[in-house]
Parts: C-alpha cells; sequence; structure tokens
C-alpha cells in the first residue's frame, strides 16, 4: 500500500492540507485504491512541541514514505527564533535528505481567470509553464557561509555558489524529459557573462541538450533578460530550468502571472523521494477563519498523483474539476472579481469533489 506521510505545518497549511486529504479519499473511492496516510508535526508547531522544525523521527517517516504532502510553514511566531531552528530550516533539512533536488513549478493561467493577473488579459492568456528549478546545491548549501567579525570591527557576511557537473547534468536531464513530454522547447537561465560558475552550467546544458536530447529546442537567457522576458512575452515559455537562487526567483514571478499563489502547486522529485507543498506561504492573518484558496494544494495532491503514483487519469481528474468549478464562477477572496461567487476553503473544496466524483 502506498505511503503518503502528510506534514500540514503551521496557519493555512491545516486547512488547505486537511481539504485535499478529502479530495485525495474521493480518488480512493473512485479508484477503488487505498493510501497509507500518517500525519505529523513539522515547521512552528514542531518546534513548540519538542523545539526543532523537523525531528529525527519525522525525517526517518519521511524517507520510509512513498511521498511526502506539505501544507505550509512559519509565521510571524518564530521570526525571532535562532536562524538555525526557524521553520524554514524544516524544509531545507527535509529537501536534502530527501535529496529533492528538482523543484517542479507550474504556473498556467486558466482561462477564467485570465483577467485576475495584474497583466493584461492577452499578454497572459494561454500561458503554460513548467519552472524546473535545481533544489539542493547552489548558493542556498555552498560553504564556506556565514558572518564574521573583520579585525577593523566590520562584519562580512559570505555565501558560496558552488555547482558540480554531475549537479547540473543531473537537473538538466530532468527539465530536457520534461520538456520532451510538452511543447520540446528549453529554456535555460544562468548569468554566464559574469559568473564562472554559471559558465560551467550553461556549457553543461549545452552539451546534455546536444548529446541526448537533440528533438529539443534549447535557449539560453541571462537571469536579467529572462525576468523581462516573462513579463514581456510569458506565453513563448515552456520549460525554464534554473539554478535553486534564480529558479527561486523566476518561479515566483511566473506565479504571479496567474493572479495568485493560491493557484500554484509544486513537486520537489529525487531520488530518494518526492515532496509535494503548495507555494503559498502560511497565510497567519487568515487562518482559521475559512477564507484560503485551497486549490494549490488540490492541484498539489494532483501532482503527487501523477509523479509518485503514476495515477495519470486520477490526477486529469483533480485538473480537471478544478477548471471546472473556475468555469462555474467560483471564486475563494484572493481569486473574487465582482460578478463571480465567493466561497470559503471548505465549499471550494466540497464543490471540486463533487466535480471529480461526476467526472467519467
Amino acid at each position: 500500500m502506498p505511503k503518503i506521510l502528510v506534514l500540514p505545518g503551521d496557519g493555512i497549511g491545516t486547512e488547505v492540507t486537511d481539504v485535499s486529504l478529502k479530495v485525495l479519499k474521493a480518488i480512493e473511492e473512485k479508484y477503488n485504491t487505498e493510501f497509507e496516510v500518517e500525519t505529523a508535526l513539522f515547521g512552528g508547531c514542531s518546534i513548540d512541541e519538542y523545539g526543532v522544525p523537523v525531528t529525527k523521527e519525522v525525517l526517518k517517516k519521511a524517507k520510509d514514505s512513498d511521498a511526502v504532502l506539505l501544507g505550509a510553514v512559519g509565521g510571524p511566531k518564530w521570526d525571532k527564533l535562532d536562524y538555525d531552528i526557524r521553520p524554514e530550516r524544516g524544509l531545507l533539512a527535509l529537501r536534502k535528505e530527501l535529496d529533492t533536488f528538482a523543484n517542479l513549478r507550474p504556473a498556467v493561467v486558466y482561462p477564467a481567470l485570465k483577467d485576475a493577473s495584474t497583466l493584461k488579459g492577452e499578454i497572459v492568456e494561454g500561458v503554460d509553464i513548467m519552472v524546473v528549478r535545481e533544489l539542493t546545491g547552489g548558493i542556498y548549501f555552498g560553504t564556506p557561509r556565514g558572518i564574521t567579525k573583520l579585525p577593523n570591527g566590520e562584519e562580512k557576511g559570505v555565501n558560496t555558489l558552488v555547482y558540480t557537473t554531475g549537479e547540473i547534468e543531473r537537473i538538466a536531464r530532468t527539465a530536457f524529459e520534461i520538456a520532451r513530454k510538452r511543447r520540446k522547447k528549453l529554456t535555460s537561465v544562468d548569468k554566464a557573462n559574469i559568473l564562472e560558475v554559471m559558465e560551467l552550467w550553461r556549457k553543461t546544458v549545452t552539451r546534455i541538450g546536444r548529446d541526448e536530447f537533440p528533438d529539443i529546442e534549447l535557449e539560453h537567457l541571462y537571469i536579467d533578460n529572462a525576468a523581462m522576458q516573462l513579463i514581456r512575452r510569458p506565453k513563448t515559455f515552456d520549460v525554464i530550468l534554473a539554478d535553486n537562487m534564480f529558479g527561486d526567483i523566476l518561479s515566483d514571478e511566473a506565479a504571479q502571472l496567474t493572479g495568485s499563489l493560491g493557484m500554484l502547486p509544486s513537486a520537489s522529485i529525487g531520488k530518494s523521494g518526492a515532496i509535494y507543498e503548495p507555494v503559498h506561504g502560511s497565510a497567519p492573518d487568515i487562518a482559521g477563519k475559512d477564507i484560503a484558496n485551497p486549490i494549490a494544494s488540490v492541484l498539489t495532491t494532483a501532482m503527487m498523483l501523477r509523479y509518485s503514483f503514476n495515477m495519470d487519469r486520477a490526477a486529469e481528474d483533480i485538473e480537471g474539476a478544478v477548471r471546472k468549478v473556475l468555469d462555474k464562477g467560483y471564486r475563494t477572496a484572493d481569486i473574487y472579481q465582482p460578478g463571480t461567487k465567493r466561497v470559503g476553503c471548505k465549499e471550494m473544496g466540497e464543490l471540486i469533489i463533487e466535480e471529480v466524483i461526476k467526472s467519467p
């Protein structure tokens, strides 16, 4: 029986995860299948209970599971803690432990929401982008790092951007393989004109594309130009490949094209496991008010079914249900517009489940 470790986390994480688990239950009944689901504390609530954002026991359970489904972590309550024990450090530890080196962040503009974007509808209509971000290397993990005192009394901060050929090769292959299943175009983002490590990045990606994926159109863009073009001509992008930091930035920029972070799922995959989480934060200001948007979490569940359990049809049922609910005019507060029907977190979940059950 497939094992799923559920880590609802903090704030609205518990609310949106609850909706996702109900959707998963509907899939179990529809497809006559069963998942072994276990829930554990993670993030701020783990700090409150155990003094750390993730315990060794939870990390072990994650390694023993087929997939990890996350909610959201963090909040002002824990912002003044030492950096090493803040909720977000639990995420880094989990990613490192499971070696989930590839973060997949789709950004899709649904026809019903094209006017919810801050850009003009004709610019974003039809946007369907997959950002593939390297997740376990680069400047977020490189050493040396830290803040030191200089003899003159000043402080010096250091972070190191480092990649090996092997790290670049594996994330490049992942991006090329995804592009092969989509529209066969890959845009690799770097800063090869300034940074030597990015020169290695470009050279390696070029070689992998030439030798192993000649059927994929490959373009290279510097990060500053890529950020501009993503706003100027978003429909021309298919798969975007980037290192940890540039991918972090561009995936949020791509998210804004859709109109709301509450619409965006993500998957972090690797050889040792997979982590699925909506890209939004814990939003403690609206937690417990039944106004959060659960769609990102629901779509994250669809990604889990597709990438970890090869249940493509079930994933399509969920994605189609979301589209139908939006087409019928139902909206949570973050995507509400005059003339649409405003619903809460729980009701949005019920509407999606109803469409999942009805779909052939």
